[in-house]
């Protein structure tokens, strides 16, 4: 997973992506491609 100061970015990748905020964090998660998993803060 890497973690990004801009999830935007990672987000434009790939057209499956999800943004997801979970226990005050920001997740991009991909069910189809868990290459994308990306998380800020």
């Amino acid at each position: 997973m890497k973690i990004r100061n801009s999830l935007k970015t990672a987000k434009a990748r790939d057209k499956d992506c999800r943004l997801v905020r979970r226990k005050g964090r920001v997740y991009v998660i991909n069910k189809k491609n868990p290459r994308f998993k990306a998380r800020q803060g």
